[in-house]
């Protein structure tokens, strides 16, 4: 059974998921972080472009002491399985990505692996999806492993990639009240043929005021 897997994005007004100067612009306010941090909390697995990493270099932690006792007393692990994704398997062990939090799993090509598996030992499980990364496979092989809830947290390849090979259930964006005004910004989705094309419109599950943040929810698929 595959999981239900859930897209996490914050966007600035004009579409951008962060600036292009030397210092991140936090689109989320302090609100939203922690509604970000339960969601983590709820799920079985967090995944993450390899890309991604390597622009940021984040823990990927669920940060409460509170949630993670609460995991704990459920019978799961304090932290979510950590997943990452790369075709080529450049990765680099001394990235925080692996040093911080429970279980890492690294999604890869049969050439990747081997890259992969040189570079980190044992810091994570390496899989080979064969040629290319299958994003089916890696579905099927974490529902596999008993995740049930899957939150992708970018970049914009990935949930592209999850979202035009209709395997996303659920987005959630946040939307901050900021206009990047950059071309050169990076995209929440990058151009692809979608489900359903450009006449489609997607369920809308949910939509609030967090502080001076919007939160929207959409069901991208058919029920």
């Amino acid at each position: 059974m595959r999981p239900y897997v859930l897209l996490s994005v914050a966007t600035s007004v004009d579409g951008a998921i962060d600036d292009t100067s030397t210092e991140r612009l936090l689109l989320s306010n302090a609100e939203d972080f922690d509604r970000v941090d339960q969601v983590r909390a709820e799920s079985d697995a967090i995944l993450i472009g390899a890309g991604t990493i390597r622009a940021d270099n984040p823990r990927l932690l669920v940060n409460s002491e509170d949630r993670r006792a609460q995991r704990v007393r459920e019978g799961k692990p304090a932290y979510p399985v950590k997943v990452t994704v790369t075709a080529s398997g450049d990765v680099d062990p001394d990235w925080k990505f692996w040093h911080h939090g429970g279980e890492k799993l690294v999604y890869t090509t049969e050439a990747g692996a081997r890259l992969a598996s040189r570079r980190l030992g044992d810091l994570a499980g390496v899989v080979p999806l064969g040629t290319t990364v299958d994003f089916g496979a890696l579905l099927d092989d974490l529902g596999r492993r008993g995740v049930r809830r899957l939150m992708v947290e970018g970049g914009g390849q990935i949930h592209t990639a999850f979202l035009s090979q209709g395997l996303a259930d659920e987005i959630q964006l946040a939307v901050a009240p900021l206009v990047v005004g950059d071309a050169a910004a990076p995209k929440f989705l990058l151009p692809a043929h979608y489900p359903g094309g450009s006449t489609r419109r997607m369920k809308l599950l949910e939509a609030r005021a967090i502080g001076d943040v919007v939160l929207i929810r959409y069901a991208p698929k058919d029920d």
